[in-house]
């Protein structure tokens, strides 16, 4: 027997842009105030769980075409890449830098290395839960 989910799988739709969004948003609020790439990659995560719980993991599969175990690989060569990185520059490990730049659209705007930090930390987040949760859920 056949469900009809149209109401569910419609609002899930747009509630995932929403929640992505508000990802990304607290991604890049986490350098001034509470959050960063673990909340951001939860956040991320939980939009394509909704996905998940909205429609069978062969669709999401095919919407989100994504090897998530690379994700993780890129998201820890990212991180591990801006933490050693201090290390060419001849000062303690994790040390970080910042500047301003004028970003066409966002006018002068700072850019921390500990942004690259977080985006390897979202990306891991997002890679490590979406494997976990696809290893579960893919069993029959």
């Amino acid at each position: 027997m056949k469900t009809n989910d149209l109401i569910i799988q419609t609002t899930t739709k747009l509630v995932f842009f929403i929640i992505f969004l508000f990802s990304i948003h607290i991604f890049f609020a986490g350098h001034y105030t509470p959050g960063g790439g673990f909340v951001g990659g939860l956040l991320m995560s939980s939009a394509i769980v909704l996905l998940l719980l909205a429609f069978d993991l062969k669709t999401v599969k095919e919407m989100l075409p994504v090897n998530y175990t690379v994700v993780t690989a890129i998201g820890l060569l990212i991180s591990i890449a801006t933490a050693a990185g201090s290390i060419f520059f001849n000062v303690p490990f994790f040390t970080h830098v910042y500047d301003y730049f004028n970003i066409p659209l966002l006018g002068k705007t700072s850019i921390h290395t500990a942004m690259f930090f977080d985006t390897g930390v979202y990306l891991v987040v997002v890679g490590v839960t979406m494997t976990i949760i696809q290893m579960i859920g893919g069993d029959e």
